[in-house]
């Protein structure tokens, strides 16, 4: 079945030239004028993916979006991409944070429309598929026993898979992120279960990154203010996905929290010291080492005792002291520097 695009727009030659380039590839389109249309439109019919331009007369692109955010569940999931022709970044705060995927410029360039719309559906179906696999999964007797150990891996390596996609310059980060998490967690003492957790949590931490532009993402020169601002709403948005997933209810934690610092001068929320929980501490620890020991377009991999000294001076400022020291421990021990982006992940 062929997969359906409303398209809102109050220019008609808008709605023509977005419609001729989905229909051209089977797209079913359905075209409305204003968002009162839409909203009206969407008491009795379900498309797949809203493209919703954001300046029109009444009722605004941002307004109507507020408008199905507030409708039953099956209404407000529908996936919204912003047509714009804007460069406004207080905008595009603004709608990331009421739940937009994604922005499409005006004048539209077909290749660019279509693989927007195809990648935002793409990930909807993954989310989806991940949710559920875990509902399924809790069905099952063995369940509670084996929750963590059955959540779908293929699934959630697909996820991350399609965030390394996306970024870049940070092929494999999540999945050293979560390995480092998990040795730090069995070092600590936590049961196998528990580092079973940690490393899921920190192979996810950066799910919220599918709801950021590919053009800030990849962006290589130094971002804007406006731009860092868009950035530091992945961890909220992480939160978002997998809050879905009701059955891990602490698998959002890395998630939304490994950007906090322990002074309280990180993201979202200023927590600071144990407020911030040990997971996403951990999380922020395996983080900033892979982040300093992964080649970036602007440098290369930091000398290992740069990298030493640098998680040393951040002991009670940004990280846990406990979390930090241990991470310390496997820097000594790694005498030959394996922990590191190896050169066959490297990018050109």
């Amino acid at each position: 079945m062929a997969e359906w695009v409303t398209i809102v727009d109050d220019d008609v030659t808008n709605l023509k030239i977005a419609g001729h380039i989905l229909a051209k590839q089977n797209f079913k389109v359905s075209f409305l004028k204003s968002g009162e249309a839409l909203i009206d439109f969407l008491k009795d019919h379900r498309p797949d993916l809203i493209l919703l331009d954001i300046h029109m007369p009444g009722m605004n692109g941002i307004e109507t979006l507020k408008k199905i955010r507030s409708m039953e569940k099956e209404r407000e999931e529908i996936p919204v991409i912003f047509l714009t022709a804007d460069e406004d970044a207080k905008t595009e705060v603004s709608c990331l944070r009421l739940g937009a995927m994604d922005f499409i410029k005006k004048p539209f360039i077909p290749e660019v429309l279509l693989l927007r719309v195809r990648h935002i559906l793409e990930l909807v179906r993954l989310q989806r598929h991940l949710q559920t696999e875990v509902e399924i999964k809790t069905k099952e007797k063995w369940y509670e026993q084996n929750k963590n150990e059955r959540l779908s891996m293929q699934i959630v390596k697909t996820l991350v898979n399609t965030i390394d996609a996306k970024d870049k310059y940070t092929k494999g980060h999540s999945t050293r992120v979560a390995e480092y998490s998990k040795e730090i967690a069995r070092r600590m003492g936590y049961s196998k279960r528990e580092q079973t957790e940690i490393y899921i949590m920190g192979i996810l931490h950066d799910v919220g990154k599918i709801g950021i532009p590919d053009q800030i993402i990849n962006k290589p020169g130094k971002l804007t203010e406006e731009e860092y601002e868009i950035i530091k709403i992945h961890p909220s948005v992480g939160e978002e996905i997998l809050l879905n997933i009701s059955e891990l209810p602490k698998l959002s934690i890395g998630a939304k929290w490994h950007h906090e610092r322990y002074d309280g001068k990180g993201y979202p929320d200023q927590l600071s010291g144990e407020e911030i929980p040990m997971e996403a501490r951990i999380i922020a620890v395996a983080d900033a080492y892979d982040a300093m020991t992964s080649r970036r377009s602007y440098r290369d991999i930091l000398d290992q005792k740069e990298v030493r000294l640098e998680m040393e001076r951040g002991i009670g400022r940004q990280f846990d002291a406990r979390a930090a020291e241990i991470m310390m421990e496997m820097i000594d021990e790694d005498q030959d520097y394996q922990m590191c982006e190896k050169s066959d992940t490297a990018h050109e």
